[in-house]
């Protein structure tokens, strides 16, 4: 994608990556539009950045997403961006169905469907356009499995194969479809996440991500150097290696 003149929205982008993303965008010169459920984060927002757009959204709400995408195309006509930013993480413990079964289907209805939701949303509209892309968001999970985290893992390895099979079928038309890859970074998406010593820091990952989609705007995968180690473990042959490497490091950092 080009990295300025687009209309971006980016669902789940009140705070983390999708906010750090949403400010970035909007400083390369980037109409950029911000959802999320809670109406006083995208008050706060609107008024210490203006120009961002803001939409309140529920991403595990089909009524929620079918509602937004009403209100930002008949803001934002020339919308041609679509970064489907939603995601939750959870430590769950499977030898106890009874402890892991909500937060199972929460984290599933929230990564899975979620995005799936909002393709759907916005996809008619995308097609229309002479210049379209679908940022989806997995994780170096998706390819490397942390014990603790289970269904986010599956939930990031069902987003890369979903990218991969739209890649495929929107070939030929007006759509790209380009897949964030991020590792382990410093946001609350884990208690006690923001400070680990095990995580990138939040400015220089997205500093390096949109980097590499200013300098490689064909690229179908954005992957920071530091996801290399748990994208490419099984390409490389040392896959248990980079499982037991990333498995014997606490992912609070402590």
């Amino acid at each position: 994608m080009d990295i300025s003149g687009n209309t971006i929205f980016i669902p789940g982008s009140t705070s983390g990556i999708g906010l750090a993303l949403a400010l970035e965008l909007r400083a390369r010169g980037n109409t950029v539009i911000v959802g999320g459920r809670r109406a006083e984060l995208l008050e706060r927002i609107a008024a210490e950045h203006p120009g961002i757009g803001t939409v309140q959204i529920d991403t595990t709400d089909a009524a929620s997403i079918a509602s937004a995408a009403k209100q930002v195309l008949a803001e934002y006509p020339d919308l041609n961006v679509l970064v489907a930013m939603a995601g939750v993480m959870r430590v769950e413990d499977w030898t106890d169905p009874a402890s892991f079964l909500d937060s199972a289907e929460a984290t599933v209805t929230t990564n899975v469907l979620g995005p799936i939701r909002l393709i759907a949303a916005f996809i008619e509209h995308l097609r229309a356009q002479p210049d379209a892309t679908i940022m989806t968001v997995s994780s170096g999970l998706a390819f490397t499995p942390l014990k603790v985290t289970p269904s986010y893992n599956a939930s990031k390895a069902a987003i890369h194969m979903l990218s991969e099979s739209l890649r495929l079928q929107y070939a030929g038309t007006s759509v790209r479809v380009v897949e964030l890859v991020p590792p382990a970074v410093r946001t609350a998406l884990l208690p006690g996440h923001e400070e680990s010593e095990n995580a990138m820091p939040l400015d220089a990952f997205v500093s390096e991500a949109v980097g590499l989609l200013e300098s490689r705007p064909d690229a179908k995968e954005i992957l920071v150097e530091r996801v290399k180690f748990l994208r490419y473990g099984e390409a490389r042959g040392d896959y248990d290696q980079v499982v037991a490497t990333l498995n014997a490091v606490d992912p609070h950092g402590k």
